[in-house]
């Protein structure tokens, strides 16, 4: 797969091409929000190891700030991810499928993948909802965890969003497979793969 070149404009389905970048502009922004929250967490042990070690002052709720922070670096750039195919995927199948019968293949997937994900959207809220109305609180600083909570139904609604654009154009594919991809990953053999490097290092070079 090679995101860079799939995930290109198209005037092939304008429509589609349009709410795919509107799309991919959030998530590029969830996910940054992720990396900062990262950097924030190692600045954050930093000043805790030295503030321990040097000084004998640990950060006040350092464990606290450290659970309530998991969720947005393990959730927020999770619709990132599915754009770029970085999830793991088993794909023996799909490759030796071709044609409308791959398309076939990746619609069924990712409708599988689209109720999963709703009903994972719909419980995580419901717990989030309950830690909001209980006032749920960490143990040793008395933190709100609901905001925490809050990213998990979010994000999930985020990657349900791009999974049915990706449904939009496999479904298009399956109707037209010579069509131009759009707003979906290709699975390419490993010959491919190593023609797409090599052209993708002669650009760079």
């Amino acid at each position: 797969m090679n995101p860079e070149h799939a995930y290109a404009p198209s005037a092939a389905a304008p429509a589609l091409s349009r709410f795919h970048l509107l799309l991919g502009r959030a998530e590029t922004f969830f996910n940054l929000i992720a990396a900062l929250f990262i950097l924030g967490l190692m600045l954050l042990g930093v000043a805790q190891v030295l503030g321990r070690t040097l000084f004998n002052l640990p950060v006040t709720g350092y464990i606290d700030l450290v659970e309530i922070s998991i969720s947005t670096f393990a959730f927020l750039g999770i619709a990132y991810c599915q754009r770029l195919g970085g999830h793991v995927r088993m794909e023996l199948f799909l490759k030796m499928a071709k044609g409308r019968l791959q398309f076939a293949m990746e619609i069924a997937g990712t409708l599988i993948g689209m109720f999963i994900i709703g009903v994972l959207i719909w419980f995580s809220f419901e717990h989030f909802l309950r830690a909001y109305q209980l006032g749920d609180s960490t143990i040793d600083v008395e933190l709100p965890v609901w905001p925490s909570k809050l990213v998990v139904p979010v994000s999930f609604a985020l990657l349900w969003l791009r999974l049915l654009v990706q449904l939009a154009g496999y479904t298009r594919l399956w109707l037209d497979p010579q069509a131009e991809p759009v707003a979906v990953f290709r699975v390419m053999t490993a010959e491919e793969l190593a023609a797409q490097e090599i052209e993708d290092r002669a650009q760079r070079s």
